[in-house]
């Protein structure tokens, strides 16, 4: 699965829905699922340096100021885990992603942010 580092904050108010469009100076051919990463920047009240969540990356558009906005739809909660992360679009196992999007689905048959949150995301903050 493709993967997109971003800056803690941002990938907190993605993950918690607050966020659907990510601005960015480039855009991809690409659309699909997207593992969204927090950078490891130590940014206090957010996770640093882990896979947060999977967003569908719908589509691009392009803005007056020469940037694009990167629409992200159908969120889905994983079990965070560290990741490393690169600039640009990058490549992780979807076997990785899997695995961690599976646990809180077994665990959670239908899951509500704040119980996600408590279990799975609460306990990496900075």
């Amino acid at each position: 699965m493709k993967a997109l580092s971003i800056h803690p904050a941002y990938a907190l108010e993605i993950l918690k829905g607050q966020k659907t469009e990510e601005y960015r100076t480039w855009s991809t051919n690409y659309r699909g699922d997207l593992l969204i990463c927090a950078t490891a920047k130590k940014t206090l009240g957010t996770i640093s340096g882990h896979a947060l969540c999977v967003v569908r990356l719908d589509a691009i558009r392009a803005l007056n100021d020469g940037t694009y906005a990167w629409v992200l739809t159908n969120l889905r909660y994983l079990e965070p885990f560290k990741i490393k992360g690169k600039q640009r679009l990058y490549t992780i196992e979807d076997q990785m992603i899997q695995s961690a999007l599976d646990k809180i689905d077994r665990e959670n048959q239908s899951p509500q942010f704040e119980i996600v949150w408590e279990r799975y995301y609460e306990q990496f903050l900075e």
